[in-house]
């Protein structure tokens, strides 16, 4: 939390840099409003389509089912639209985030080496980043779309663990830049969350509570990518030589 915290803290001494990563945000936003703006104007067909086994139940029992159903698919999208819209805004804005992330590096102490890796090929590792992790991100909406179904349990308890396993991933892709910078490619960038892991899912719940609010993404993004690149330079720069001997145990490739 308190990296989170320094981030927004860095880009609010610097507007004009705030301002700058809300441009990749507010694109991504739009698209994201479209689409759970058409998911919730057809929600009622999906479900009936969805659940024929409730035709012939009790008008009330049928209701209930199907409400419950529409409450939880959308509840899932949103989930899964906050844990892939760092994601793909990072891709999107990827030369406004290299940017910001570079500054962040420059006024902590300087830019680390060059890894000798071209910005094309970062652009290219950063599409393949974001398609693993939202396909696993996408299985674990899933999962806890199915867990949201069980009494008291999935109102209370799988909220929470959806949070810290979402804020895990959140923090992967926040780091993502400072850790290409660096040369570490996607199995090294594992290895060095699972050596870190209780920081990376603690500043990466803390950022996904704050997208939950709305607005938050685009509002805060900035600031997390500022917090992920000083997550980076003071913590996790630390770790990467150990991260690449360790990178052949992880299996997320």
């Amino acid at each position: 939390m308190r990296y989170f915290a320094r981030g927004l803290g860095w880009v609010a001494r610097r507007p004009g840099q705030w301002l700058f990563g809300l441009i990749p945000a507010l694109v991504v936003l739009v698209l994201y409003a479209v689409a759970l703006t058409f998911l919730g104007i057809y929600l009622s067909d999906l479900v009936k389509a969805a659940s024929p086994f409730a035709d012939h139940w009790s008008s009330g029992l049928r209701d209930t089912v199907r409400v419950l159903m529409g409450v939880l698919i959308f509840a899932a999208a949103v989930m899964l639209s906050i844990v892939t819209f760092t994601g793909l805004t990072l891709v999107v804005g990827e030369p406004f985030y290299e940017s910001i992330s570079g500054r962040v590096e420059e006024s902590a102490g300087g830019l680390p080496p060059e890894a000798g890796v071209s910005l094309w090929r970062q652009v290219l590792r950063g599409i393949g980043d974001a398609i693993v992790v939202g396909l696993i991100t996408g299985l674990f909406a899933v999962v806890f779309f199915a867990l949201g179904f069980l009494p008291v349990v999935g109102q209370t308890v799988v909220p929470v663990v959806a949070a810290l396993v979402s804020g895990y991933f959140l923090t992967l892709e926040l780091t993502s830049i400072a850790l290409e910078r660096r040369g570490l490619r996607r199995r090294e960038k594992f290895a060095l969350l699972r050596r870190e892991r209780a920081l990376s899912v603690g500043f990466g719940a803390s950022v996904f509570v704050v997208f939950l609010i709305p607005l938050g993404a685009v509002l805060a993004m900035p600031g997390a990518v500022a917090g992920g690149t000083l997550l980076v330079r003071e913590r996790f720069a630390r770790q990467d030589v150990s991260a690449r001997q360790d990178a052949s145990s992880v299996d997320f490739g």
